[in-house]
């Protein structure tokens, strides 16, 4: 099909409506890296099980691209009555709305659920123009908003190459703050303490025997170690947490987890920790070519230092072990900073249909990506390594 040829636009309720083959096609083409959250696999699990639709209030409103009967792009999206689940907070938006006698909801979001994780949004054929099927999308997207009537379209947690695409949109650009690790040709963690001031690197070290000296053994399995009898302790810990915390269970389900470790196991780790032999906690993890995804994690017992022993030590070990580059252990926590995960811009852009509105937001976006520069310039002075040791910033 020529690139010549106009391009065809549709919003889609199910992902199956695609299908796995051209879907993960595209992924592929799109996305040498391997990107674990934007693969069929992720996302149909999500809906088959029920952890994404309408009693959810995430409703699949996948933006998909045709030249002629050939499908070239597709959009991961979706109708939200809400906004649990997306990390990019605008509770405040929603209430200015409603002083004003406007509905916020429902509002159309490209993203992936629950998954507060920077990567490709758009997946589309080689040849394909970004910006143009960019353009495209957002001229069909304002049609759209008025059809479901929504307040709005929001992208989230982009990466470098879709923000570069989307320059020309009238959109606004949000930035926030995450803490990443990254390796700088670490060769053991003793190598990345090494570039650690002493204090710090021996704060480190007592964290991690006061857990070993709890008689706590820690053991990862990624691949086909992955099985039920993983899965379901991870599952039970994961549902505890939840439920001390929050009163619920968790966005996901047992059957969501049980699906993507029989489709998904070659891009995940999960971390047990067991005493006398019996699981305690247990963190989740997905991979791809060059980084590590901290996703989930739920104890049994209180035991100190075991959430950083289990969700960003035991990351750091599979991460130079595998030779990845990067390590997203998850959104917000300062905690991180002492730890060695560095202060790292995450983005989205917002658009809505009422112009008063969106100036409102220009304002406030401007003065808080100020507080934001200022902010992740604080928190690196807050990092415990020696000068000149941290890895350069990607």
């Amino acid at each position: 099909m020529s690139a010549s040829s106009p391009l065809q636009i549709e919003f889609v309720s199910d992902i199956t409506q695609i299908g796995e083959q051209r879907w993960n096609q595209l992924r592929v083409n799109s996305d040498p890296g391997n990107y674990p959250f934007t693969r069929y696999e992720f996302l149909a699990s999500l809906e088959q099980t029920g952890c994404v639709g309408v009693d959810s209030g995430w409703q699949a409103r996948h933006v998909i691209v045709h030249r002629g009967d050939e499908l070239v792009a597709a959009l991961p999206s979706y109708l939200k009555s809400h906004s649990y689940g997306e990390y990019v907070f605008d509770w405040s938006w929603a209430q200015a709305y409603a002083q004003a006698g406007l509905d916020y909801y429902p509002k159309l979001i490209s993203a992936i659920p629950f998954t507060p994780v920077p990567g490709p949004r758009l997946i589309c054929d080689n040849g394909e123009n970004s910006a143009e099927l960019v353009a495209e999308i957002f001229e069909s997207i304002g049609t759209h908003l008025e059809t479901e009537d929504c307040s709005g379209w929001h992208l989230l947690f982009p990466n470098t190459d879709l923000m570069a695409a989307s320059k020309d949109l009238p959109v606004l650009a949000r930035e926030d703050i995450q803490f990443h690790w990254r390796n700088n040709n670490y060769q053991s963690f003793d190598d990345f303490l090494s570039t650690m001031r002493s204090s710090k690197r021996k704060q480190l070290r007592r964290e991690r025997r006061i857990v070993a000296d709890q008689a706590v053994k820690m053991q990862r399995y990624s691949g086909s170690e992955i099985t039920s009898w993983v899965m379901d302790n991870f599952y039970i810990c994961y549902c505890q947490t939840y439920l001390r915390r929050s009163g619920h269970r968790g966005y996901l389900n047992q059957e969501f987890f049980q699906k993507i470790s029989e489709t998904m196991a070659d891009q995940m780790m999960i971390v047990l920790a067991l005493k006398e032999d019996q699981p305690i906690a247990s963190s989740l993890f997905f991979f791809d070519q060059d980084n590590l995804y901290g996703r989930y994690w739920g104890a049994l017992q209180d035991i100190d230092c075991l959430h950083f022993e289990a969700c960003y030590y035991q990351g750091i070990d599979f991460a130079i072990e595998k030779n990845l580059l990067n390590f997203n252990p998850g959104t917000q926590g300062e905690h991180k900073l002492v730890r060695g995960f560095e202060p790292t811009k995450t983005h989205s852009l917002h658009w809505v249909r009422e112009p008063q509105f969106q100036n409102a937001l220009e304002d406030f976006m401007r003065r808080e990506s100020e507080y934001k520069s200022e902010y992740q310039q604080a928190a690196k002075e807050c990092l415990p390594f020696r000068r000149n040791q941290s890895a350069p910033e990607k």
